[in-house]
């Protein structure tokens, strides 16, 4: 398992890979346990910050990366479903939960989306909640605000 940390404008991502693709996102406020990695930089870590680089120059907008994601056939289910939603477009938990065929799990979708192991990617903030309010973001929720005006969505 490699790390790679990448200056970003809303501050240090440290990228993981595993020998078969990206398997996590850190943003810099949470705590990453870098002694069981070696920082190093192969083919998956460097296309995930050429593509973010990308991303966040606006040049970007869907990104084709190579993922090893590990969690449930549900949140696998979710991160699918949101991996899919266009850039600048937003959905609702409950959008989410009636997209992948379970209509009343949208709380459940919100904690699947809390473990979203590769943020900006799997794009889990463009989910928002059904009143329009930015609720819960690994990154902070300033940096929720970051992600969705940069790709052109009005917040308050």
């Amino acid at each position: 398992m490699l790390y790679k940390k990448f200056v970003s404008p809303i501050g240090v991502l440290t990228i993981f890979s595993s020998g078969k693709g990206i398997c996590r996102i850190d943003f810099e406020n949470e705590e990453s346990v870098l002694e069981e990695f070696e920082e190093g930089s192969k083919f998956y870590i460097e296309e995930c910050i050429r593509q973010l680089d990308l991303y966040f120059r606006k040049k970007l907008k869907k990104f084709d990366l190579k993922l090893d994601v590990y969690g449930t056939e549900f949140q696998k289910a979710v991160w699918n479903e949101v991996f899919n939603i266009p850039y600048g477009v937003v959905r609702t938990y409950g959008q989410i939960a009636k997209l992948i065929g379970k209509p009343n799990a949208q709380r459940a979708v919100g904690q699947a989306l809390n473990k979203n192991p590769i943020p900006i990617v799997i794009p889990c903030h463009r989910v928002i909640g059904s009143n329009g309010s930015l609720t819960g973001f690994g990154g902070g929720i300033e940096i929720k605000k970051f992600l969705l005006r940069h790709e052109g969505v009005e917040v308050h």
